[in-house]
Formats: C-alpha cells, structure tokens, sequence
C-alpha cells in the first residue's frame, strides 16, 4: 500500500498511514527545516524539499504510476473566500491545489485525501466545495467530505478540519467519530513539571504514565523529547500566578489587562475538557488558552505534541519557531490513522470481492 505526501509538512498525515502500515514512497515540503525534521521522523521515505510548483510532473513521478494507492495532502487554497470566486482551476490563487489535482490526475491513485480549513467546504454557499468535486469527479473519482472534529477521533483537542475523500471506480466515505473521548490533562499530566525556562531537549521521564493514552504514546519512547518551557518575562509570569485553575484573563486585574485579540489569551487549559485548537504561537500566553493548568507557564512543544496525538519518540528539530509550526500545523497522526484505517478496510474489502468473483469464474 504505497502513497505520497503533497505539502507534508512535518508528517502528522504520513505517519498517521504509516502506523495503518502504508509505505510514504515520496514526500514534498518546501521549508527546508521543516523538510528535514520529515526525514528524521520518516527515513524511509524520498523527502523532495523543493516548491511544488518547480517540479516536472510526468519526470518526477513516471516511475510510480501504477504504483501509487493514496495521494494525500494539504495544499493551502486561498481563493474561496471571495464574492464571486472563478471556479476553482482558474484562480491563481489556488495554483498550489491545481498542482495536488494535477499530480492525482498524472498518476491516478485508487484514493486521494485532501485536507483543509473548514471554509472550504462552506464558502460561497458550498460552490468551491462544487467545483472540487466536478473537476475530480471529471476525472473518475467519486468524493465524500466533512469537517471533522478530531476530539470525536481520539485527540484530546478541539480541532476541526475539512477532508475531501476520493475514490476511482468506486465509492468510500469519510470515518465517523465514536472514539473514546481524551482530556488535556490525561495527555499530558505525566510530563515533568516545569517551571519557566526549566527543561531539555532530552531527559528521563521522571513520572509512570497515568492513562491509556500516555501509555499509547509512551508505548516506543525511552526518553523524553522537546520538554522544556518557554522563559517567560517576569511580567508574564506575575499574570499567570494571578490566574486559577479553569480561568482567563477575567481574573486578571484592569492594570495587566493587554490588548490581545486572540480568544483565550491569558487563560489556563481546562484539564477536563479537550485542549483548544493548537496554532503555532502555543508558547506564548498572550495567544490563546494555552497556559498550563497549574503551572506558571506556557506548554512545551512536547506538551503541544501530545495533544496533537503525536509519540514521544517522534521528535521535533530545529529552531523552536520552527518547532511550534511543525506542531501547530500538522494533521493529528490518531486522526489521520482513523481515515488510513477506513481506506485500509475499503481496499481490503474491495480486493476479496474481486478474489470471490476469480473464484466463482474458475469454477464455471
């Protein structure tokens, strides 16, 4: 079972179909610190660091065709959000998912799977969602589509995402979400607990895991990863203290009050409820409900990491800006395993229905 990654970012979609047992046979992300994380994480796979759009579509991929499974991806689509959109190939600014369409077209994969913002889907009463499907569905695929919340999935985060699912010659929909639900706190609350500007790349675990789901991601780790905290200012940390478990910036007098627009800022992670959606500026306290629930500090990249589903021994490289985008980013991996298994249960499925019909024809 062979697919490639289109706009892979650090790999949360690759390794969500890897841990399905799908082989990632090639990779394309154009941030070079980025690119080079995927490769740690994924030495198995070609890694092309290089835009998309620079690439020779038949000279790349000629040797796959026939080969290929799934495609999957994220191509960044920006021209659905206006009044009045051209259809969807013919505006410039979606020249990025042109090239995910045009490489599904070249090599003609059994499935693809597209992920995005959940405007896409709802944009202009649905017509780019529209133009989506009559441009694959030109092309053979029949699709289903849905904003997915990945809390529904198993991730201890509200987070909620449009996928596209195609299927050629056939028909396949997207998973539905009745898994265990997780809280925030029963991801992360075996980490060391820190203190602002306390913490290592690497160190021991210093506590047993206490929940299932800190088993699950512990399950191949012997070391801890990407802990350690962010130093915050003294005025940063002053406002923290004066802020509760389960409460905002409500509780924060009129003097240390700012002038953030983020939903959430200053406020501590509700330890029962899911995270809220994890960006990119998870160190900062100021950007949302990002402050740990008792601690005087932001959460750490692998704290970030856990709510995201990813493992502890799938480690982050590179700056700590770069770090947080490859977090922040990326599809959760648990998630994405859900959509693999479903595809993985379709081909399955599909191949004994075609065995059954050898059978049936040998006898006669």
């Amino acid at each position: 079972m062979n697919i490639i990654d289109l706009f892979s970012g650090v790999g949360g979609l690759s390794l969500g179909f890897r841990q399905a047992g799908f082989n990632v046979v090639i990779a394309n992300e154009i941030d070079k610190e980025i690119s080079k994380a995927y490769k740690e994480n994924h030495p198995k796979t070609k890694m092309l660091n290089i835009d998309i759009t620079k690439l020779d579509i038949p000279s790349v991929f000629s040797e796959y065709k026939g080969k290929i499974d799934v495609i999957i991806g994220g191509p960044p689509c920006q021209g659905f959000s206006q009044k009045g959109a051209r259809k969807v190939l013919d505006d410039e600014r979606n020249y990025l998912f042109e090239y995910f369409y045009r490489v599904v077209e070249y090599l003609k994969p059994r499935y693809f799977l597209m992920e995005n913002v959940p405007n896409l889907l709802t944009a202009n009463k649905g017509s780019f969602k529209t133009d989506i499907y009559n441009v694959f569905e030109k092309i053979g695929y029949n699709l289903d589509s849905g904003i997915l919340n990945a809390y529904d999935y198993g991730v201890p985060q509200m987070r909620r995402r449009a996928f596209i699912i195609g299927k050629i010659d056939g028909s396949i929909s997207l998973p539905l979400g009745f898994f265990e639900k997780v809280s925030s706190w029963e991801a992360i609350s075996d980490l060391a607990y820190l203190n602002s500007g306390e913490g290592m790349i690497e160190q021991e675990y210093l506590n047993p895991p206490k929940t299932n789901y800190q088993v699950m991601l512990r399950k191949n780790s012997r070391k801890l990863y990407n802990h350690v905290a962010t130093n915050h200012s003294d005025i940063a940390i002053e406002r923290m203290k004066l802020v509760p478990p389960e409460r905002g910036r409500e509780s924060l007098p009129v003097e240390h009050l700012t002038k953030s627009i983020y939903s959430g800022t200053w406020s501590r992670i509700i330890k029962s409820d899911p995270s809220v959606t994890i960006t990119t500026r998870f160190d900062t306290p100021s950007s949302g409900r990002f402050t740990h629930p008792y601690l005087n500090r932001a959460i750490t990249v692998r704290e970030a990491a856990r709510i995201q589903s990813f493992p502890d021994d799938f480690i982050f490289y590179g700056t700590k800006t770069s770090q947080m985008k490859q977090v922040g980013n990326a599809v959760p991996p648990l998630l994405a395993n859900r959509i693999a298994e479903s595809i993985k249960q379709d081909m399955l499925t599909n191949n004994k229905v075609i065995d059954m019909r050898k059978i049936e024809t040998c006898t006669l």
